[in-house]
Protein backbone atom coordinates (compact mmCIF):
# COMPACT_ATOMS: atom_id res chain seq x y z
CA UNK A 1 0.00 0.00 0.00
CA UNK A 2 2.62 2.14 -0.02
CA UNK A 3 4.23 2.21 -3.47
CA UNK A 4 2.75 5.29 -6.02
CA UNK A 5 3.16 4.45 -9.76
CA UNK A 6 0.81 7.48 -11.01
CA UNK A 7 -0.35 10.32 -9.72
CA UNK A 8 -4.05 10.10 -10.48
CA UNK A 9 -6.15 8.45 -8.51
CA UNK A 10 -8.09 5.27 -9.18
CA UNK A 11 -10.01 5.07 -5.65
CA UNK A 12 -12.11 5.60 -7.06
CA UNK A 13 -38.62 3.07 -8.63
CA UNK A 14 -39.88 6.03 -7.62
CA UNK A 15 -42.76 5.42 -5.05
CA UNK A 16 -45.78 5.62 -7.44
CA UNK A 17 -48.91 6.79 -5.75
CA UNK A 18 -52.00 5.68 -7.40
CA UNK A 19 -55.70 4.64 -6.71
CA UNK A 20 -57.67 2.08 -7.45
CA UNK A 21 -60.98 0.70 -7.47
CA UNK A 22 -61.69 -2.93 -6.75
CA UNK A 23 -64.16 -4.49 -8.31
CA UNK A 24 -64.59 -7.98 -6.61
CA UNK A 25 -66.16 -10.22 -8.83
CA UNK A 26 -67.95 -13.32 -8.32
CA UNK A 27 -64.90 -15.81 -9.13
CA UNK A 28 -62.34 -14.10 -7.75
CA UNK A 29 -59.74 -16.61 -5.71
CA UNK A 30 -57.79 -15.82 -2.64
CA UNK A 31 -54.66 -15.93 -5.40
CA UNK A 32 -56.03 -13.10 -6.87
CA UNK A 33 -53.55 -9.60 -6.94
CA UNK A 34 -54.52 -6.95 -4.31
CA UNK A 35 -53.37 -3.33 -5.40
CA UNK A 36 -54.15 -1.12 -2.25
CA UNK A 37 -57.88 -3.31 -2.44
CA UNK A 38 -60.03 -4.72 0.15
CA UNK A 39 -60.69 -8.40 -0.24
CA UNK A 40 -63.77 -9.56 -2.02
CA UNK A 41 -67.05 -10.44 -0.48
CA UNK A 42 -68.61 -13.40 -1.21
CA UNK A 43 -71.11 -13.73 -3.88
CA UNK A 44 -72.87 -15.77 -6.08
CA UNK A 45 -74.22 -15.14 -9.81
CA UNK A 46 -76.75 -12.93 -9.13
CA UNK A 47 -75.15 -10.58 -6.79
CA UNK A 48 -72.46 -8.86 -6.12
CA UNK A 49 -71.15 -5.97 -4.43
CA UNK A 50 -67.88 -3.82 -5.52
CA UNK A 51 -66.02 -2.84 -2.73
CA UNK A 52 -64.16 0.27 -3.02
CA UNK A 53 -61.41 2.24 -1.05
CA UNK A 54 -59.60 5.16 -1.69
CA UNK A 55 -56.25 5.82 -3.48
CA UNK A 56 -52.83 4.73 -1.19
CA UNK A 57 -49.19 4.04 -0.97
CA UNK A 58 -48.03 0.52 -0.93
CA UNK A 59 -44.58 0.05 0.30
CA UNK A 60 -42.28 -2.43 -1.65
CA UNK A 61 -39.08 -3.78 -0.33
CA UNK A 62 -35.73 -2.58 -2.69
CA UNK A 63 -32.85 -5.01 -2.98
CA UNK A 64 -29.59 -4.78 -5.35
CA UNK A 65 -29.50 -9.07 -4.68
CA UNK A 66 -32.78 -10.20 -6.29
CA UNK A 67 -33.42 -13.48 -5.91
CA UNK A 68 -33.81 -13.70 -9.80
CA UNK A 69 -30.43 -15.13 -9.67
CA UNK A 70 -30.58 -17.29 -7.05
CA UNK A 71 -27.51 -16.13 -5.19
CA UNK A 72 -26.60 -17.20 -2.08
CA UNK A 73 -24.42 -14.94 -1.23
CA UNK A 74 -24.10 -11.16 -1.83
CA UNK A 75 -21.34 -8.18 -2.37
CA UNK A 76 -22.64 -6.48 0.15
CA UNK A 77 -20.10 -5.43 2.83
CA UNK A 78 -16.44 -4.55 3.82
CA UNK A 79 -13.62 -5.18 1.20
CA UNK A 80 -10.02 -4.70 1.42
CA UNK A 81 -9.28 -4.27 -2.58
CA UNK A 82 -6.28 -4.33 -4.85
CA UNK A 83 -5.58 -3.22 -8.21
CA UNK A 84 -2.65 -4.48 -10.53
CA UNK A 85 -1.84 -3.11 -13.46
CA UNK A 86 -1.64 -5.66 -16.62
CA UNK A 87 0.62 -3.14 -18.46
CA UNK A 88 -2.13 -1.52 -21.04
CA UNK A 89 -1.96 2.21 -20.01
CA UNK A 90 -1.99 6.04 -21.80
CA UNK A 91 -0.80 9.19 -20.95
CA UNK A 92 1.49 7.71 -17.46
CA UNK A 93 5.05 8.14 -17.82
CA UNK A 94 6.69 6.11 -17.02
CA UNK A 95 3.91 3.44 -17.84
CA UNK A 96 3.48 0.85 -15.02
CA UNK A 97 4.60 -2.73 -16.30
CA UNK A 98 2.35 -5.65 -15.81
CA UNK A 99 1.70 -6.55 -12.38
CA UNK A 100 2.74 -3.17 -10.72
CA UNK A 101 0.57 -2.60 -7.85
CA UNK A 102 -1.44 0.41 -8.62
CA UNK A 103 -3.57 1.07 -5.19
CA UNK A 104 -5.05 -0.67 -2.38
CA UNK A 105 -7.47 -0.08 0.22
CA UNK A 106 -10.86 -0.17 1.81
CA UNK A 107 -14.37 -0.42 0.25
CA UNK A 108 -18.03 -0.87 1.30
CA UNK A 109 -20.44 -2.31 -1.20
CA UNK A 110 -24.12 -1.06 0.29
CA UNK A 111 -27.67 -3.00 0.08
CA UNK A 112 -28.93 0.42 -1.54
CA UNK A 113 -26.73 -0.37 -4.80
CA UNK A 114 -23.97 2.59 -3.58
CA UNK A 115 -20.16 2.19 -2.84
CA UNK A 116 -17.24 3.94 -1.41
CA UNK A 117 -13.91 3.54 -1.35
CA UNK A 118 -10.94 4.56 0.99
CA UNK A 119 -7.57 4.41 -1.35
CA UNK A 120 -4.24 3.76 0.37
CA UNK A 121 -2.30 5.13 -1.96
CA UNK A 122 -3.33 8.35 -1.97
CA UNK A 123 -3.42 11.13 0.41
CA UNK A 124 -6.09 13.11 1.50
CA UNK A 125 -5.28 16.58 -0.62
CA UNK A 126 -4.94 14.43 -3.69
CA UNK A 127 -8.81 13.45 -2.91
CA UNK A 128 -8.22 9.77 -1.47
CA UNK A 129 -12.17 8.95 -1.23
CA UNK A 130 -14.54 8.34 -4.09
CA UNK A 131 -17.90 6.91 -4.57
CA UNK A 132 -19.45 4.99 -6.87
CA UNK A 133 -22.80 2.75 -8.19
CA UNK A 134 -23.37 -0.99 -8.51
CA UNK A 135 -25.22 -3.78 -10.09
CA UNK A 136 -25.51 -7.32 -10.54
CA UNK A 137 -25.72 -8.79 -14.02
CA UNK A 138 -25.42 -12.47 -13.41
CA UNK A 139 -25.48 -14.83 -10.87
CA UNK A 140 -22.59 -13.69 -8.45
CA UNK A 141 -21.12 -11.03 -11.18
CA UNK A 142 -21.73 -7.11 -10.59
CA UNK A 143 -20.31 -3.90 -12.28
CA UNK A 144 -19.08 -0.70 -10.68
CA UNK A 145 -19.33 2.64 -11.81
CA UNK A 146 -17.03 4.87 -9.89
CA UNK A 147 -15.96 8.26 -9.99
CA UNK A 148 -13.25 10.84 -7.75
CA UNK A 149 -12.53 14.17 -8.20
CA UNK A 150 -8.62 14.01 -8.25
CA UNK A 151 -6.12 17.09 -6.83
CA UNK A 152 -2.69 18.17 -7.77
CA UNK A 153 -0.97 18.40 -4.45
CA UNK A 154 1.67 20.09 -6.19
CA UNK A 155 0.28 22.66 -7.81
CA UNK A 156 -1.66 25.90 -5.82
CA UNK A 157 -1.31 28.86 -4.12
CA UNK A 158 2.01 28.05 -2.13
CA UNK A 159 1.21 28.42 1.83
CA UNK A 160 3.93 27.92 4.49
CA UNK A 161 3.02 23.84 4.15
CA UNK A 162 3.49 23.89 1.02
CA UNK A 163 1.31 23.69 -2.38
CA UNK A 164 -2.81 24.07 -1.53
CA UNK A 165 -3.24 21.59 -4.11
CA UNK A 166 -4.94 22.48 -7.70
CA UNK A 167 -8.35 20.83 -9.14
CA UNK A 168 -7.52 18.24 -11.77
CA UNK A 169 -10.51 16.57 -12.39
CA UNK A 170 -12.74 13.66 -12.77
CA UNK A 171 -11.36 9.94 -12.89
CA UNK A 172 -13.50 7.45 -14.20
CA UNK A 173 -13.25 3.93 -12.34
CA UNK A 174 -15.28 0.64 -13.56
CA UNK A 175 -15.29 -2.58 -12.52
CA UNK A 176 -16.26 -5.95 -13.54
CA UNK A 177 -16.31 -8.57 -11.16
CA UNK A 178 -17.03 -11.90 -9.74
CA UNK A 179 -18.13 -13.49 -5.96
CA UNK A 180 -16.65 -16.58 -4.82
CA UNK A 181 -19.21 -19.21 -4.36
CA UNK A 182 -18.58 -18.80 -0.59
CA UNK A 183 -18.47 -14.88 -0.62
CA UNK A 184 -14.94 -14.19 1.08
CA UNK A 185 -13.28 -13.11 -2.02
CA UNK A 186 -13.92 -11.73 -5.39
CA UNK A 187 -11.79 -11.19 -8.95
CA UNK A 188 -12.07 -8.91 -11.82
CA UNK A 189 -10.64 -6.36 -14.36
CA UNK A 190 -10.61 -2.85 -13.79
CA UNK A 191 -10.49 0.34 -15.77
CA UNK A 192 -9.56 3.72 -14.84
CA UNK A 193 -9.49 7.31 -17.07
CA UNK A 194 -8.71 10.36 -15.45
CA UNK A 195 -10.18 13.61 -17.12
CA UNK A 196 -9.53 17.26 -17.06
CA UNK A 197 -12.44 19.95 -15.60
CA UNK A 198 -12.65 20.20 -19.74
CA UNK A 199 -13.37 16.70 -19.81
CA UNK A 200 -10.16 16.07 -22.18
CA UNK A 201 -8.75 12.35 -21.52
CA UNK A 202 -5.71 12.42 -19.69
CA UNK A 203 -4.98 8.90 -18.92
CA UNK A 204 -6.08 5.46 -19.47
CA UNK A 205 -5.00 2.41 -17.30
CA UNK A 206 -6.23 -1.06 -17.12
CA UNK A 207 -5.60 -4.11 -14.67
CA UNK A 208 -6.70 -6.84 -12.85
CA UNK A 209 -8.75 -6.18 -9.36
CA UNK A 210 -9.00 -8.69 -6.23
CA UNK A 211 -10.93 -8.39 -3.12
CA UNK A 212 -11.27 -9.80 0.25
CA UNK A 213 -14.21 -9.72 2.78
CA UNK A 214 -13.33 -7.96 6.12
CA UNK A 215 -15.10 -9.43 9.38
CA UNK A 216 -15.41 -8.19 12.58
CA UNK A 217 -13.21 -11.16 13.42
CA UNK A 218 -10.35 -9.94 10.73
CA UNK A 219 -7.44 -9.29 11.74
CA UNK A 220 -4.68 -6.92 10.45
CA UNK A 221 -2.31 -9.64 9.98
CA UNK A 222 -4.50 -10.61 6.86
CA UNK A 223 -4.76 -7.81 5.33
CA UNK A 224 -1.04 -6.48 4.96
Amino acid sequence: MKTRTARFNPAFGALAAFGATVLALSFATPASAQCGGAPPSPGHHVSWHPQFRQPGLQLAAYTKNGDHFGDDVSVVGFWHVKFVSDGVSSGISPAPPPGAPIDAGYSQWHSDGTEIMNSGHFAPNESNFCLGVWEQTGPREYQLNHFATFWDPTKGPVGPAGPAGELVGPANVREAITLAPNGETFAGTFTIDQYDENLNHLVHLQGKITGTRITVSTPPSSIF
